[in-house]
């Protein structure tokens, strides 16, 4: 419920910034999905669940989630916490029953935020879930967000959504960091075609 309000609010102040949205339509009408986009901005996980129609649960860093005001704001808009540099089982098996129960996994691969100009690797956890669930991925680039506000934002903002990534040809391989790395490097090839673009 929050979620919704806090959406429509967001897109009628943003409005006059012409967000515009490309190929929003690649994205599964449902099912299990992981979106996997750039990491520009502060704004780019505002951009992107703006729009996708469907609700997104957004992996953030912990740190996020210190402050207890903002803490139960992010869990109410579906955010959830994992502590960066470790092996977060707890949000590990969050993020898999969140795709079990057929919800959108937003994540940004690179894992901070990166120059739109440089491009980065994905850390293996995408390729991890993405092969331990089999939900396709979505690569998706946000163009414009690390602008300076407001002036840089008069230029349109632009988030584009590439097709489903499906990961058939892995679901009978093992699960081992030479099949992560080659996920994680085509997620990351994706993402960097649609900048490109």
């Amino acid at each position: 419920m929050l979620y919704s309000i806090v959406k429509a609010v967001l897109q009628f102040i943003l409005w006059p910034l012409r967000l515009k949205s490309e190929g929003w339509k690649n994205i599964p009408s449902h099912g299990p999905v992981i979106i996997a986009s750039n990491h520009i901005s502060n704004w780019d996980p505002v951009v992107v669940a703006l729009s996708v129609k469907r609700p997104i649960c957004f992996i953030a860093k912990a740190e996020l989630f210190n402050n207890v005001i903002l803490g139960n704001l992010f869990k109410h808009l579906n955010a959830f916490p994992v502590k960066r540099g470790t092996a977060d089982r707890q949000a590990i098996r969050h993020a898999l029953e969140i795709l079990e129960q057929g919800k959108i996994l937003g994540i940004f691969p690179e894992g901070q935020r990166h120059k739109s100009d440089i491009e980065s690797k994905a850390h293996s956890g995408i390729a991890m879930l993405a092969l331990k669930s089999q939900a396709p991925i979505v690569p998706v680039a946000c163009l414009g967000t690390d602008r300076n506000i407001p002036w840089g934002w008069l230029s349109p903002l632009v988030v584009r959504v590439g097709k489903p990534i499906y990961l058939e040809e892995y679901r009978e391989q093992k699960i081992n960091s030479a099949t992560m790395e080659k996920v994680s490097l085509e997620i990351m090839k994706e993402i960097n075609s649609l900048l490109s673009k």
